[in-house]
């Protein structure tokens, strides 16, 4: 059985390089990535892959940040393009180890959303799109977003969904940046679970009925907050006067908690054995996947990957469940041949 870990992440060199001289130096979130060896340097992730077998493999991506919070538009395309590019070659040296890749999609470009989301997957085999929960701050349910979702559903691809959100977005109104690291600790989650709330009451799966989106950290807050997504969200409108949102739950075609559970969700919990079983129980066997978040963990990799394949096999499941959530849920979702 194969344990594919479709959400780790990396800086290919050309994109490294290419990062770097645009920036000049690292902070706030590159710094928090750049400072990790595993995501740089080819042969520590390799060592860190090893120790845990020929069968452990990774599906590629880029770490944040988010292209269009440090670059221009078209600084944004060329960053996309040197990124996909460089994962793409990985993939084709080593195909053992990097089964597939994911591109960025740099999503405040206004030809480049969709045409270089076209490339990577057409050209280059890419098995998936990432993008970010805001886009500079707007969100994933503007008109101005809404063609690279009608490729991505007439593919048939899956969007993975990373949460965006920077030390400048403060805890309280009253202050001009986020103490402690609150905005990662708390504030990612809440990304995530926005964002997903904003796809489904703006009726992204009427408009695009299977699209297919993998929410990273096990889907937020969302399966934990079950009884206030659903039953919660059934009073919507009953505490709002200035616009009848009660309108808004109606035009669904379906009850709203059904298109939570639409989202795919992964493993990366940095360890929570009960996010993972929330995320079981909310999402379903079917579209839960592995996933690590490596290299980000207090050992530099192999931290993450190691407490996560303890707890999913230490879960109450079938070894068929088990399967699917290794390898399975990926091979057809990604549509990998293994």
């Amino acid at each position: 059985m194969k344990k594919i870990d479709v959400f780790n992440h990396i800086w290919p060199k050309p994109f490294f390089d290419a990062l770097i001289a645009h920036l000049g130096s690292m902070s706030d979130i590159t710094k928090r990535s750049g400072d990790v060896p595993m995501m740089t340097d080819l042969g520590r992730r390799f060592q860190v892959m090893d120790e845990f077998g020929p069968d452990y493999c990774q599906i590629l991506s880029l770490a944040s940040p988010p292209l269009e919070k440090v670059a221009d538009p078209a600084k944004a395309l060329e960053l996309s393009r040197i990124g996909s590019d460089a994962m793409a070659e990985l993939c084709a040296k080593h195909p053992q180890r990097f089964p597939g890749f994911m591109g960025t999609a740099p999503m405040t470009h206004p030809d480049g959303l969709v045409n270089e989301s076209r490339r990577a997957i057409e050209d280059l085999g890419a098995v998936a799109m990432q993008i970010y929960t805001n886009i500079n701050g707007t969100p994933l349910d503007l008109d101005e977003y809404a063609p690279f979702f009608d490729y991505m559903h007439s593919v048939n691809k899956p969007v993975f969904l990373h949460p965006a959100r920077g030390a400048n977005f403060p805890d309280y109104q009253s202050e001009d940046q986020s103490e402690y690291e609150i905005w990662w600790t708390f504030g990612w989650p809440y990304e995530t679970s926005a964002a997903m709330a904003r796809m489904v009451f703006s009726r992204f799966f009427d408009r695009w009925p299977g699209l297919k989106v993998v929410t990273h950290h096990a889907g937020g807050m969302v399966p934990f907050f079950e009884g206030r997504v659903g039953p919660g969200w059934d009073q919507m409108g009953a505490r709002t006067s200035d616009r009848d949102l009660g309108a808004v739950r109606r035009a669904l075609k379906r009850p709203h908690l059904d298109y939570f559970k639409e989202f795919y969700a992964d493993t990366a919990s940095f360890g929570s054995r009960k996010a993972i079983e929330h995320a079981m129980d909310f999402f379903g066997e079917d579209r839960v996947l592995f996933a690590s978040d490596a290299p980000f963990d207090p050992e530099g990799g192999p931290y993450y990957i190691r407490e996560t394949i303890r707890i999913i096999d230490s879960l109450d499941i079938s070894d068929a469940q088990r399967h699917k959530i290794y390898q399975d849920n990926a091979a057809n979702l990604l549509q990998l041949q293994l």
